[in-house]
């Protein structure tokens, strides 16, 4: 009957199902037609092979390490490694349901071990999770958080496609054209040489409370994007706020760790402060950010980055190693007109950005309240 509510383990949902090791030279590194099956592990995807452990979507639990208990769900095809838990549903049709209601779950109350957190497929199964008992009304639950969901796909699928035509429009005006020779007005120059401030990050605790401005670490920068509804708070002073503040324009560089040489550049800036291990650039002008910014998601910046860092088991480099990269300047005129051709790109990736945050927000509040009944929604 619908409203009605039964605590049941998730082995009686799902069929859990341990994720297993895959060697390194079993993998690419990057999707390819030889290999175009993604291989999730602990935090993410860690490469791409050509074997397949799942040809539909499922929602994943990180088993072991740092991240254990770390709710994923895949978007296809996919193989599991063995840091990972795998649940389909018995059910094919509750496939979207159990992930929201894993998504709604903690599982510290499975996790065991201190050094090393680990959660068995024993104590997996043996979870109880408080259930709809009615299957439309199920159904009907994961119809309107997923019509949350898959708009903020369809937002991160179109931003996709807009980076990928800033950065062709940057290739096909700064890169092909200088091919054969420097025309006439351009010049190279360092990053070092058209900053006006470089400027290391801020030194503080992160806060899952809004005990300030959000809180911008290397960790929240993956591709050149940020997820802001999941960057966390800081306490400030007013002076720390003013000087530590993200601006318009301001292209912030990971400086330590694997993701050292990750950037990303913001044309638009929420209230907040970078932390310590980033760096920002700044520009005089801001059709020379956005230059800088486009140049810095370049496979040639990046390969600068390698090179400088080698081999080293904890990279990292210095403000003045990742401002060491020389591109080419091509004259006022023609910088300024790159930047107005691709604003309207820029803004709308910010708009699909904020309104992303928005929706995730909504989901995250009516999440609890469908699953527990506190809001109510029409069956067919």
């Amino acid at each position: 009957m619908a409203g009605e509510r039964a605590e049941m383990p998730l082995g009686d949902i799902c069929q859990v199902k341990q994720g297993k090791y895959l060697a390194p030279d079993q993998m690419s590194e990057v999707r390819t037609p030889e290999t175009p099956v993604p291989v999730y592990g602990a935090g993410g995807i860690l490469g791409y092979t050509d074997q397949v452990m799942f040809d539909e979507p499922v929602a994943l639990v990180t088993c072991r390490g740092s991240n254990c208990g770390m709710l994923q769900r895949t978007e296809g095809r996919a193989w599991i490694s063995n840091n990972a838990m795998a649940c389909p549903p018995k059910n094919p049709n509750k496939n979207r349901f159990v992930y929201y209601l894993l998504l709604a779950s903690k599982f510290s109350d499975v996790t065991t071990g201190s050094a090393q957190p680990q959660i068995t497929a024993t104590h997996l199964n043996a979870k109880l999770l408080t259930i709809a008992t009615d299957p439309k009304e199920q159904q009907a639950i994961a119809a309107v958080l997923a019509s949350l969901d898959d708009k903020i796909e369809l937002n991160r699928r179109m931003n996709e496609t807009l980076e990928a035509l800033i950065q062709s429009l940057f290739k096909s005006w700064f890169v092909d054209a200088t091919e054969a020779a420097l025309p006439k007005g351009w010049r190279e120059a360092t990053i070092r040489e058209l900053a006006s401030n470089i400027q290391y990050g801020f030194t503080q605790s992160a806060s899952t409370e809004p005990v300030g401005p959000k809180f911008l670490r290397i960790t929240d920068i993956q591709g050149g994007r940020v997820d802001w509804s999941s960057v966390p708070f800081c306490e400030v002073s007013p002076e720390e706020h003013e000087r530590y503040r993200i601006k318009p324009g301001d292209v912030l560089v990971a400086r330590t760790g694997a993701s050292t040489g990750e950037n990303i550049y913001l044309p638009i800036a929420p209230d907040a402060v970078f932390a310590s291990y980033l760096v920002r650039f700044q520009f005089a002008d801001p059709a020379m950010a956005r230059l800088v910014g486009a140049f810095m998601r370049t496979p040639a910046y990046f390969e600068f980055v390698a090179g400088c860092i080698g081999g080293s088991a904890q990279p990292n480099a210095s403000a003045q190693v990742l401002a060491g990269a020389t591109l080419t300047v091509p004259p006022l005129a023609l910088l300024r007109r790159f930047a107005e051709k691709v604003a309207p790109f820029d803004l709308r990736i910010a708009f699909n950005n904020q309104e992303s945050q928005t929706l995730a927000s909504l989901r995250d509040a009516l999440l609890p309240k469908l699953l527990s009944g506190e809001i109510r929604v029409s069956t067919p």
